[in-house]
């Protein structure tokens, strides 16, 4: 589960995702099979999850990695292209964006 923390040290990527109702669930299989068969297992993985809004039009991926580059790295192999591929095919388009935790409220 991810932990977030304005002190953390990992890199935090928040990827959308944008659909419509007809390929949400294809796609929402599409990545939990990607996390849970090759990215989960990637080096510098730390945790993710998955997020689908009430109207099945976006999914909102949030993952830390311990290291930008382990993030990267993940991106260039010939399986996640692959995968990637087959996704954009699901969604309208999708963007994976690195960010720092700026803030945290409890």
């Amino acid at each position: 589960m991810p932990k977030i923390s304005k002190n953390a040290t990992v890199q935090t990527v928040i990827t959308t995702f944008e659909m419509t109702p007809g390929t949400c669930q294809d796609l929402l299989e599409a990545l939990t099979d990607a996390y849970a068969s090759f990215i989960s297992k990637q080096t510098g993985f730390v945790a993710a999850g998955l997020h689908v809004n009430d109207a099945q039009t976006r999914i909102a991926n949030y993952s830390q990695w311990e290291r930008r580059e382990d993030f990267l790295a993940m991106l260039r192999t010939s399986e996640m292209r692959d995968r990637n591929r087959k996704i954009n095919e699901l969604c309208k388009s999708f963007e994976p964006v690195m960010y720092d935790v700026a803030e945290t409220f409890n």
